[in-house]
């Protein structure tokens, strides 16, 4: 029976193990198996960072055998092949379901030496097969031209998580357990990426896991002490603080500390075992009939081992393991320092190879007893190839939620109020594997109407107040922290794991999460070349509360940018989107609901705006992408003199105000009205799979005359997508130009030109037959500009002609 102790204080990673839980469950035969298994980890671990041939040492290392340029992390392998090997015995003798997450992803060596190990990675890739020719292609091919990257890539089995960029693991490992009721997340967190900020508010996701539903983390805490070339902040400080930190975050810290393998081994199988009992305890006991959920104080792992255990203690005179030397390369100049090479040799040879594997190169049968078989070992756990498990959404029928315009331009509809209606039905048909995250603002950005069949999960304290609008239960689906990061992880685990889900932010702050995407779509970019990466549902990123109706929280909540990075990705993973109306906002929505592979960032404002489609229109036009908008046209049975484009809603409704205006001062001008609501239809088709061609593209826009295109965000993102077309000369783009700060939204728009006078005026400036006989007009439409400007600045409101404009048709 395990007991509890209190761990020296202590900051020394080498001796003998120092532990919180005391017991040697290991037999002296299993001990000297599992660290004979560990040392086949070890060595194929330095393997892959040293080695292009010889892969078990049947000959005397020569420096061709060593690869020219050395590339790797060897710092923090042992520690996580530790925790990985131990957790094999465990899913062997509780029959676990679990998946492993390396937060050190960098680590990839440890990883992918277990999951070659277990079978699992020839069975993926059969040339990499278990034998000494597998072996040395498993050598080669890492950190290699054309062979695989050091991190843990889509390409590793087994990982849901690259960590390329630190500090996501954790909201990743959470993601993953929410609604995975008999899932173990194993999360290793390095005590590097531990300094980042998203880490930090990711230790609160405990706060969110329900033990009745959900499945739970366990995450490992590797203190090795260094990262590239300095220590690590939680390494060195006192234990006591170091306990008392993680118990603030309500966790139950249990310590391994030390060098010594023996009873490393030992006290890490007595703490882990005892961690998934304690698991088990909880989950049994929040699952009892009538059982009150009630927020458990988690248990986690705190690993204390030296940074590049095992491997080189010195080198030319210069202390290496347990230094921020042994971070990455220990060992280098191969080719140039002979006395280097022989060390080399001599660490390699101390794994004892010749005793790991047979002659035909294959891991001896009585080590590989250890690992699990099938499905439960955690490079073969269909959780770790989420879509796998995916099943479809049940959708309800969008156009149910339609919003009657019988006239365009007449009503002022909330178009996320429509659409929280719609998500409040996916909710109700899906509670099992579908949930919405907002930090903070799922009621700020109109979504409210989910709360009448789901509320936010929260397991804190609860006070009588609550019941007056708090929306809270401990098995809500609306998923609220004030941490982009925490969120984005959690999704992004979550549908990596094979569930579905919606995030809505604001437009400004949505830069906060810029990195994260960008992992998100490089991730789902390299799945698409592996056929075994079964399809995940997309992600979908609904951006509010714009630029243009930033009335009372002024300069800094205007920043539409976060469009210009969605365009710098991959054009097969990414989309945009920018429905000016409700109707076409529940069109996008379902379809991005419906598919697969995806980063889908949809732009709707939560204010009331002007309806202009009906459902049938709507579905036609979003389908299309971009459509000519007839009933705001004059050149039907004409080639038109102008092209007035609009994207995004504020745009669409200056625009159409514009062509209003122009179509009252010259009647017979022939003017064409064009709306995109699919951005990257604007690209060439030779350039992304959803552009228009060329005709599709002229049809629209004309070949030679002149358009002038209001855009939602910054004005170069469409002159960038459309560079190479035709009449791009002939191209205008208004949108934001970093003018602002409290102002009203006709103030606003005017300060960044996207205003229907300052459209009218360029219009009139750049279509030949109105150059000259146009000046009264562009007179009138410069001072009915001022007018608007000073009303604004006297009264704090637009003009009632403003505000109640409607399109007269």
């Amino acid at each position: 029976m395990n007991s509890v102790t209190t761990t020296p204080q202590s900051i020394s990673a080498y001796g003998p193990a120092r532990s919180t839980v005391e017991g040697s469950p290991l037999e002296p035969q299993e001990l000297e198996r599992i660290h004979t298994y560990w040392n086949a980890t070890l060595f194929l671990s330095a393997g892959m960072i040293y080695l292009r041939d010889n892969p078990l040492l049947r000959e005397p290392l020569k420096a061709e055998h060593v690869k020219r340029r050395l590339l790797g992390h060897w710092g923090s392998d042992p520690g996580m092949s530790l925790t990985y090997i131990h957790l094999n015995r465990l899913i062997k003798k509780y029959d676990l379901n679990v998946i492993f997450l390396a937060g050190p992803g960098h680590g990839a060596p440890a990883l992918i030496s277990n999951v070659y190990l277990e079978g699992t990675y020839s069975e993926i890739y059969s040339d990499v097969s278990e034998d000494t020719d597998g072996l040395q292609r498993l050598f080669k091919q890492f950190s290699f031209p054309g062979g695989i990257g050091s991190h843990c890539t889509p390409e590793t089995p087994g990982s849901i998580h690259e960590g390329g960029e630190l500090g996501y693991s954790v909201s990743h490992a959470y993601g993953a357990a929410f609604d995975n009721p008999d899932l173990i997340v194993t999360v290793m967190v390095g005590d590097g990426e531990s300094e980042t900020g998203p880490l930090a508010t990711a230790w609160h996701s405990n706060k969110f896991l329900n033990p009745q539903r959900d499945g739970a983390v366990l995450p490992v805490l590797h203190l090795n002490g260094y990262k590239i070339a300095n220590p690590t902040i939680l390494a060195r400080i006192p234990h006591e603080e170091l306990e008392f930190l993680f118990r603030g975050y309500g966790y139950e810290p249990y310590f391994v500390e030390g060098s010594d393998p023996p009873s490393m081994h030992q006290t890490m199988a007595a703490t882990l075992e005892h961690c998934v009992r304690r698991i088990q305890h909880i989950q049994q006991e929040a699952r009892k009939s009538g059982s009150e959920v009630k927020r458990p104080r988690w248990p986690m792992v705190i690993l204390r081992s030296p940074k590049g255990w095992t491997g080189p203690k010195e080198v030319d005179g210069h202390k290496v393991e347990g230094f921020w030397r042994a971070h990455q390369v220990p060992l280098a100049e191969m080719h140039e320092k002979p006395s280097h090479l022989a060390h080399l040799e001599e660490w390699l040879r101390s794994y004892r190879p010749q005793e790991l594997f047979d002659e035909a190169g294959r891991l001896l049968p009585e080590l590989r007893e250890l690992a699990p078989k099938g499905a439960r070992r955690m490079g073969a756990n269909p959780h770790a190839n989420g879509g796998l498990l995916r099943r479809g959404l049940k959708l309800p029928d969008f156009r149910d939620y339609a919003v009657t315009v019988e006239k365009p331009g007449t009503i002022e509809v909330g178009p996320t109020q429509i659409l929280g209606q719609f998500l409040r039905d996916v909710a109700r048909s899906n509670p099992t594997n579908f949930r919405v995250f907002s930090p903070d603002e799922n009621a700020s950005n109109r979504l409210t109407a989910l709360y009448e069949v789901t509320k936010k999960t929260w397991l804190g304290e609860y006070f009588p107040e609550d019941s007056d609008g708090g929306e809270l239960a401990p098995d809500g689906r609306v998923m609220e922290m004030l941490s982009e990061h925490t969120l984005e992880g959690w999704l992004e685990g979550y549908l990596l794991t094979g569930r579905h889900g919606f995030f809505s932010t604001y437009e400004a702050f949505v830069h906060v999460i810029d990195s994260m995407f960008n992992q998100h779509a490089k991730w789902l970019d390299k799945c698409n070349e592996l056929p075994w990466r079964a399809d995940v549902a997309s992600l979908n990123l609904l951006i509010t509360s714009t630029v243009w109706r930033q009335d009372h929280n002024g300069f800094t909540h205007q920043d539409p940018g976060f469009l210009d990075v969605v365009a710098n990705k991959s054009p097969s993973v990414t989309r945009i989107y920018l429905p000016s109306d409700a109707n076409s906002l529940l069109s996008v929505a379902n379809h991005c609901l419906r598919s697969l592979n995806y980063v889908n960032v949809i732009v709707a404002d939560k204010q009331p705006h002007l309806q202009y489609l009906d459902m049938d229109e709507a579905i036609k036009h979003c389908t299309k992408g971009a459509s000519i908008w007839r009933q705001a046209s004059s050149d039907q049975d004409s080639e038109p003199e102008l092209v007035m484009a609009s994207c995004g809603d504020i745009a669409t409704m200056e625009a159409l105000a514009a062509t209003a205006m122009l179509r009252q001062h010259f009647p017979e001008l022939k003017v064409r009205f064009v709306n995109v609501v699919d951005l990257f239809r604007l690209v060439p088709n030779t350039e992304h799979p959803h552009g228009f061609t060329d005709r599709e593209f002229d049809a629209l826009f004309t070949t030679d005359k002149p358009i002038i295109f209001n855009f939602h965000a910054y004005p170069w993102l469409i002159h960038r997508l459309t560079y190479r077309r035709t009449n791009h000369r002939n191209m205008h783009v208004r949108g934001y130009k970093e003018r602002g700060n409290i102002n009203t939204p006709m103030e606003l728009a005017i300060q960044n030109q996207v205003d229907r006078f300052t459209l009218a005026i360029d219009a009139i400036d750049r279509v030949p037959s109105l150059q000259v006989r146009g000046s009264h007009a562009r007179e009138v439409l410069l001072s009915e500009q001022l007018d608007c400007r000073n009303y604004a600045y006297e009264n704090g409101i637009d003009k009632p002609e403003i505000t109640d404009w409607r399109w007269p048709l």
